[in-house]
């Protein structure tokens, strides 16, 4: 494709994907737009729909899919900075993918491409020669592989986590630094006390609602609670306060979402929950998979996001629901305190940096298992482990090379594609910004 079909191709991907919400906040999306302009990692992070229409277009490659394995649940947008910790339901702290705004069903290998040339960018800022992002790549293919081969011979007791008792070096100081944090801690920066009792601190990016916002989101969240997967105390239900916030990250430009400060297991002020919801948007990825199954199967998109992270999160946040506010689907989950994210600025040493991708190799595995025939949910209805296992059959080296090969050229791809945009944009060739 030549540079002047490139471009055009990049904006119309661009304007079919966010053309409407550009209109409705020109704001936000120059917001968006400027931090996706800051690097072309940044750009690779807020563009996944150039990447799934590359995957069905220039880049296509149906190597290591058949039916079935075009049909895993996906995470829709496993980058490198898509990792972090979370407290799951059993207590435990657990270092794991994250950020499932995009997880729907399609080829497993469109998450293992876009982990892979995620790492080539990074590794290209790093200034790392195109072996040592090879390297790198193989690395984690090598150990989905061996991840993924051991969970399908030794069944559901195979798959594991990511935990203070597994990880070393990198991995584990993130989960020591999220030990180290408190809910107290977090309510002191997110609330004031007020007669007594807590309510929302107001700051940039947050304000009071009015009161019929308010009933809204209070009668939204009462249909909530019949999502949860567990009942829970009527004490933790009462909300003491709901607030409104906007979007500001890459991938919520102009988005609202709100607030909701609840009572937490007692009337002591040191447990209060916050929840956050968050109107859902259709994944990139959906887009470029034509499967009327697999559209019916969701109620809404709030549905849809909830149900993924179910599904690839083994034992996810208990508070994680979904619900409909005037119409539109939401997503609700708690804000935990107990989040810390892998810096990669910080990771340079290429012991510390194969060691990581080693274990987000075995985390993707891990993911890709847990959403199948065994779990509670019927969307997928077979085993996804022993099914991509097979098919890869004893291609183990060719499809690692053909992970690296990939890497190399759409991490390149990226670079330029940054250029493009930070071109088309800087100089107000994007439509109603």
């Amino acid at each position: 494709m030549g540079a002047k079909s490139r471009e055009s191709h990049l904006l119309d991907v661009l304007l079919m994907e966010f053309g409407d919400s550009m209109r409705r906040d020109p704001h936000a999306f120059r917001r968006k737009f400027r931090k996706m302009a800051s690097s072309p990692f940044a750009f690779y992070r807020g563009s996944a729909a150039v990447f799934y229409a590359d995957m069905t277009g220039g880049f296509a490659d149906d190597a290591y899919l058949d039916e079935q394995t075009s049909r895993v649940w996906i995470h829709g947008d496993l980058h490198a900075e898509n990792f972090g910790t979370y407290m799951n339901a059993s207590g435990v702290l657990v270092f794991n993918v994250n950020d499932f705004d995009e997880a729907y069903v399609g080829p497993y290998t469109w998450d293992l491409k876009r982990f892979a040339a995620s790492i080539a960018l990074i590794g290209y800022a790093k200034a790392l020669s195109d072996e040592a992002i090879g390297a790198l790549v193989t690395d984690f293919g090598a150990a989905y592989l061996a991840e993924l081969t051991g969970i399908a011979h030794g069944g559901d007791d195979a798959i594991g986590s990511l935990t203070l008792d597994t990880t070393t070096g990198v991995l584990h100081r993130v989960l020591q630094t999220a030990r180290l944090s408190t809910r107290v801690a977090m309510l002191d920066i997110e609330t004031t006390i007020d007669d007594y009792d807590r309510r929302f601190a107001i700051m940039e990016g947050r304000e009071p609602v009015d009161d019929a916002t308010r009933a809204a989101v209070v009668a939204s969240f009462e249909d909530y609670l019949s999502t949860l997967p567990t009942p829970s105390s009527p004490v933790e239900h009462v909300i003491k306060d709901v607030a409104l916030r906007k979007g500001v990250g890459i991938g919520s430009a102009g988005l609202p979402s709100y607030n909701l400060l609840l009572e937490g297991r007692s009337q002591a002020l040191e447990n209060d929950v916050i929840l956050y919801m968050k109107q859902a948007q259709v994944p990139a990825v959906a887009r470029y998979v034509d499967d009327e199954k697999v559209a019916g199967y969701f109620l809404h998109q709030g549905h849809r996001t909830a149900e993924s992270q179910r599904a690839l999160q083994a034992y996810a946040d208990p508070w994680l629901g979904y619900t409909t506010l005037a119409g539109v689907g939401q997503m609700v989950a708690e804000v935990s305190p107990y989040s810390a994210d892998l810096d990669w600025d910080d990771v340079n040493e290429p012991e510390e940096l194969a060691s990581i991708v080693r274990d987000l190799g075995r985390a993707v595995a891990r993911m890709h298992s847990v959403a199948d025939d065994e779990s509670s949910h019927d969307l997928v209805d077979f085993s996804t482990e022993e099914t991509i296992v097979a098919r890869i059959g004893n291609d183990s080296d060719g499809f690692i090379a053909m992970l690296v090969d990939f890497a190399h050229r759409y991490g390149a791809q990226a670079r330029s594609d940054h250029q493009t945009f930070v071109d088309l944009f800087r100089n107000g060739r994007l439509p109603g910004l």
